[in-house]
């Protein structure tokens, strides 16, 4: 099973972010229709009509998002999530920015968004209790030492061959390292990140193997010289997918998944991944 975020979200201080970005016209006065659905910007399933409510967590970490300003447009979910309002036919002023501790979003109960973006793994546990999107991202794996290693500038998965790895228990990433990387070290196996961390800090490993999603968190929270060295595509296992989440039985879930649809046909959701986690954080493709 792939590892899905958990990363200290209760410990989150929770601000409403009441502030609305501003920019251009909208694309449209209405969204199109999807599967019979209102997806107009005034449909009766929107938390406030002519008003698309997006939720997330806070602090926003990158490259996710960027100064903690979810309205500013930049990191990969507000991109994503200023891209499906386009579509949907909101104008960037239109949509209004609310805290939802993540550990709270997909909990049983009302909701006070349209949808939340925050790293929220498609799970049929939490689906029991909210809807979910289609995927907006899968997760690669990746790999993260200490600024100061000598693993720090690798350039391929080969040069970690006899590196001393580490993983968490029960993830996809273990046999993702057995698959790809072929160590010839016995790997480091941990119960928690702490621990991971914890080891790489003490040099009881040379570089932590995990979900890139947890790498970011943890290069940018928990270390103070994480290098990220680089990420690479593993097709066993479970993969650890993002979907946006909405409310149970909104009836604004099929115009989402329409949105999405066309972002992904189009290749702008392409484009927004490459710009916002691989070309602006600098995490490149390792190849074997």
């Amino acid at each position: 099973m792939s590892r899905t975020r958990t990363a200290l979200a209760t410990s989150a201080v929770v601000v409403v972010l009441a502030a609305a970005a501003c920019a251009p016209q909208p694309k449209s006065t209405a969204g199109a229709k999807a599967s019979g659905a209102d997806c107009t910007t005034e449909s009766p399933s929107l938390h406030k009509r002519g008003q698309l409510t997006v939720a997330t967590d806070s602090p926003a970490y990158a490259p996710w998002f960027e100064d903690n300003t979810p309205s500013n447009g930049k990191g990969f979910e507000s991109a994503v999530a200023y891209a499906v309002a386009g579509e949907l036919g909101f104008g960037r002023d239109q949509v209004k920015w609310v805290v939802e501790p993540f550990a709270h979003s997909y909990a049983p109960g009302a909701k006070s968004f349209d949808f939340d973006i925050n790293q929220i793994s498609i799970t049929p546990q939490r689906a029991k209790a909210v809807d979910f999107s289609q995927s907006y991202y899968t997760a690669n794996q990746a790999i993260l030492t200490l600024g100061d290693s000598k693993f720090a500038k690798a350039s391929s998965l080969g040069a970690f061959k006899d590196a001393k790895l580490g993983v968490q228990v029960a993830t996809t990433s273990y046999q993702a390292v057995l698959d790809q990387i072929k160590p010839s070290r016995r790997l480091s196996v941990f119960n928690t990140t702490k621990d991971e961390v914890n080891a790489l800090k003490n040099g009881q490993i040379d570089a932590i193997v995990t979900d890139t999603p947890t790498v970011f968190y943890l290069a940018g929270a928990e270390l103070d010289n994480g290098k990220i060295v680089g990420q690479f595509g593993y097709a066993g296992g479970t993969p650890e997918e993002f979907g946006l989440l909405l409310p149970k039985n909104s009836g604004y879930t099929s115009c989402v998944d329409k949105a999405l649809s066309t972002l992904k046909a189009d290749g702008r959701l392409a484009r927004i991944t490459s710009q916002w986690l691989s070309a602006s954080a600098n995490v490149p493709e390792l190849k074997p």
